[in-house]
Formats: structure tokens, sequence, C-alpha cells
């Protein structure tokens, strides 16, 4: 069997992407996977890392800006005709999409070619490559049940999940000592998504620097995109930064609290490993698409969340605290999350291509 996957820009798009080619891996024996993605995205580097054949595209996302747009539409027209190249070449069984501007000419070119098609949504509200390209696709799963009603076609749109879900329950636990962390210690970590956050790092930088007398530790992911500017302060000795870590799911089996984004792919790993956390949706995305990640998840008392504009470092400490030492509110947090679970979302998700196919 052949596959090609494409999805791009951020860890929210590639690892649920890569959970489902392990899925594929798993049960298909002689399987052939061709990834495709941007020229200079993080999937570049964390693609080819994990052994999967990458092609990659020059584009890049539209703007408002006429004069780059006009740009980026000749080059939109390019990698389309590169991809329409790459699949008579490659003669893929089906094309996968997870979101990101680059699964636009890929999916479209499959679609010329007749190739069956599935693409998958991991936020409540669908990103503007997914609206579009829904009219070319078979099948589109949906992580949120509540996401259909933005499909206008309804009938081919099924409910799966969120792949790393999945991932994150069967994901080995990575030990606190592997990172030099003390093990008789609990552990708060703080990760903003894969690129980090500039508009909320000062704050985190502010909270973290005061906890010098605290009996917990902080792990500090900050993303590439802050980490030497973080770098260079000065922090208490139970703090501890680090641009990135590729296995997260195997280290937020041994972490305590988690402060972090609402990404689909970040809370969704969140309600499945049962961690109390404190979510700080970003304002800064399509639609204010990461509150709606995470409102359900609030309202039913499954989480902490703080808008971006009123986090302070006290507000912050107050509620790491409550979740560390008050175990009434860590078992009700714990106990509402089991409300929020989806099991098998890479076997519903391989079942339906297989089924298209």
């Amino acid at each position: 069997m052949k596959i090609i996957v494409t999805a791009g820009g951020t860890g929210g798009h590639i690892y649920p992407a890569l959970s489902v080619i392990n899925k594929f891996k798993k049960e298909e024996k002689d399987l052939e996977v061709l990834y495709i993605g941007t020229h200079n995205r993080m999937e570049k580097d964390i693609v080819p890392a994990h052994g999967i054949k990458y092609e990659a595209l020059e584009i890049y996302g539209l703007t408002k800006n006429i004069k780059r747009d006009i740009e980026d539409v000749f080059l939109i027209r390019k990698s389309y005709k590169k991809c329409l190249k790459i699949m008579k070449k490659f003669k893929p069984d089906v094309v996968i999409g997870f979101g990101g501007y680059v699964t636009f000419p890929v999916i479209k070119a499959a679609h010329k070619l007749k190739i069956k098609t599935f693409i998958h949504e991991q936020n409540s509200i669908p990103g503007k490559s997914n609206k579009v390209l829904m009219h070319y696709a078979n099948l589109v799963g949906v992580t949120f049940e509540k996401t259909k009603k933005y499909f206008k076609n309804d009938k081919k749109v099924i409910f799966t999940g969120h792949p790393r879900c999945d991932e994150a329950k069967l994901a080995k636990e990575v030990s606190k000592e592997s990172l030099g962390l003390n093990p008789n210690k609990k552990l708060v970590v703080v990760v903003l998504g894969s690129l980090g956050s500039t508009s909320l790092n000062d704050k985190i930088v502010e909270y973290a620097k005061n906890i010098n007398d605290k009996d917990y530790e902080l792990l500090y992911i900050t993303g590439k995109r802050v980490y030497d500017r973080v770098n260079q302060k000065e922090m208490p000795s139970n703090v501890k930064v680090i641009p990135f870590y590729d296995n997260l799911i195997g280290l937020l089996k041994n972490t305590d609290v988690v402060i972090s984004r609402a990404g689909s792919g970040s809370l969704n790993e969140i309600i499945a490993l049962k961690i109390p956390s404190i979510i700080i949706p970003s304002p800064n995305v399509a639609n204010n698409h990461q509150y709606y990640n995470a409102k359900d998840v609030y309202e039913k008392n499954a989480c902490i969340m703080i808008e971006e504009k009123n986090v302070t470092k006290k507000l912050l400490q107050e509620n790491v605290e409550k979740l560390l030492k008050d175990n009434n509110e860590r078992n009700k947090i714990i106990k509402n999350l089991e409300n929020f679970d989806v099991n098998n979302s890479t076997d519903i998700i391989y079942k339906a291509i297989k089924e298209i196919i």
C-alpha cells in the first residue's frame, strides 16, 4: 500500500499526521509513505528524523500584502504542478491531509488525478485550507462533534477524535532524571506550542524567576522562537529551560501540572493523560479557535482556563499551587477529564480510509 501524507507549519498539524502514519505502519506490512511538506517549516526536520521519505514545496501562506500574495499564488500553482508529477510517479492509493496551507496544492492535485483523499480537522473551528479542501476530499474527519456544522456536506464528515490521544496513552514514560530533574519533586511543565509564544513569554519568565523558594520544579519548554531570549535570563535552580522536546507525551506521563495553550493536539494529550492543567488559549489564531477548543473542557470543570490578557505571575502561582496541593481540586479535574476521552481515533481513521479506498 502507498500513502501520501501532508501537513505543515506547526506541531498541531504534524504530530497527528505522524500518529496516523504509525497506525498505517502497524497495520500494513508493505506500506510506502511519502510526506509532502514545506521547504522551511518545522516538518522538514521532524518528519525525516522519523525515517519518512520527504518532498518539500516552496509555498507560503497568503497575507494582506498584495505584491507578496501575487508571488504566493504563483508558488501555489508551481507546487500544484510539482504535486501532479510526484503523484504520477509515486502512484498513491490515498492522500491524507492534516491541515496547514501546504495541504492545498497536494489535496487538489490528488483530486485532479482521481486519487482518494481524506482530510482531518483538529480544531473546533476549521482552518481556511480545510474549508476549501472539503470540496476536493472524499472524507473529512473531525476532532470535535460540534465541528461538523462548519462543513456543508455533513454526509462525508465523520467524528474521529484526535489521533494524539491514542499515541499519548501508548507512549513510554520519560523519567525526570533523563532531563536532569529531581524525581522526588513534583513537576510543572510549561509548553506554549511548538513555536513558543512571544506574547506570553515575559509573563511566564516573571513567574518562573520567583519560585526559587517552592518545593516543586518547573520545566519551561519555550519553543525555538523565544529560547535564546529566555536562556539569557538568570533562573532559580528549580527551573529548567529547553527549546523543544520531541517526546513530550512521554514526559507528560511524569508531570503533575501542565500550563499549556489550547491547540487541539496539546489539549487532547492532556485529556488522554488526565493531567490537571492551566489552559491559556492563544488570542492570535484564526477565528479565536483555541478559546473554543478549550471552552467545553473549562465549562465542565476539567481544567483551569485563564485568558491571556488576565495572566499575571501571581495568578499563575496561585493556580499552580492549588493544583499541586489541593487534592480535592486535582481529583475533581481528573475525574471530569474522563468525560472527554475518545478512544481508538487512529483506528477509526485507518478503517475509514480503507473503506474509501
